[in-house]
């Protein structure tokens, strides 16, 4: 069974081909060897590799550049999805692929569910939005995991970020007003893979959307706090202490992006159909804090 993963060297990407370990029918383009931005390019491989199953890990992720370079943004996060899950569709592979809390209004304080209204604040969101739709319509038995917050020891993220500035500041102002569920790139990666076990055993959860993220919510500020006290519990050499981290309202931090501040979502439809339990937030990140 040939599995691609597209977006090999992101947060999702890399976990997933940790999690897979020595497979020699894994396929992981780089983006020297794979532009995923050149349809005819992606459609090339897919027709001389013939994968059978495709993590879609690949986004356009900068979401206040996606402002100013919306078509970038499409490209990724739209037109890929719409040709993976087209090639899918039409060689019987098995497609995941990977969304965002974003696709929501960002309002009130109520968990969004898989099938509450869309009404994406950025362009960002409206082209992840775009691509899910594509999936839907096009691969109707490919999961689409929708998840926020991620992070991990790869690539770009918030908790990265925190661990950078606390050796760099005294004093750190953070959003407080923007509530969701960080989460871990390796638990997206173990459920995932839970799902394409289902598959291999010929039970196969059913096609659609499914929110994946821990249990739980807190605000980017007390994320930020639980970042810098974990770090000196394991020993790291901070100038900038927890009570320095002041809150503040997503008003005091202009962004060219409207940032949701909802981004609460309801997993029980993925841990009913997987027969699992999520983990609260608290408890990933305690069991998942590599800071290397």
């Amino acid at each position: 069974m040939k599995i691609l993963i597209t977006g090999s060297s992101g947060q999702v990407g890399t976990e997933l081909i940790q999690q897979l370990g020595n497979n020699n029918q894994l396929l992981a383009p780089t983006r020297t060897e794979l532009d995923l931005s050149d349809a005819s390019a992606v459609q090339a491989y897919l027709t001389q590799h013939q994968p059978s199953v495709i993590f879609n890990a690949a986004a356009y992720t900068a979401v206040d550049a996606a402002e100013s370079q919306p078509a970038d943004a499409m490209a990724l996060n739209a037109q890929l999805p719409a040709l993976l899950a087209d090639y899918c569709t039409q060689h019987n592979a098995y497609l995941i692929h990977y969304s965002t809390d974003y696709v929501y209004p960002g309002t009130g304080e109520t968990p969004w569910h898989e099938d509450s209204p869309t009404a994406p604040q950025n362009q960002y969101g409206q082209s992840k939005l775009q691509g899910d739709q594509a999936v839907l319509a096009k691969a109707p038995k490919a999961l689409i995991f929708r998840t926020s917050w991620v992070y991990s020891a790869h690539g770009h993220n918030f908790m990265k970020t925190m661990l950078r500035l606390a050796k760099e500041k005294q004093q750190l102002r953070i959003v407080a007003d923007q509530i969701g569920a960080p989460t871990p790139a390796r638990l997206i990666a173990r459920v995932s893979l839970l799902a394409l076990e289902r598959y291999q055993q010929g039970q196969a959860i059913a096609g659609g959307i499914y929110h994946l993220v821990p249990r739980g919510h807190c605000s980017w500020y007390d994320f930020a706090k639980a970042i810098v006290q974990q770090a000196q519990q394991q020993g790291e050499a901070f100038t900038l202490q927890p009570e320095a981290i002041q809150p503040i309202s997503s008003s005091e931090y202009p962004t060219p992006a409207k940032r949701p501040l909802n981004s609460r979502l309801c997993v029980d439809k993925l841990e009913q159909a997987l027969s699992i339990c999520l983990p609260e937030w608290q408890e990933a990140f305690l069991s998942d804090s590599r800071y290397d």
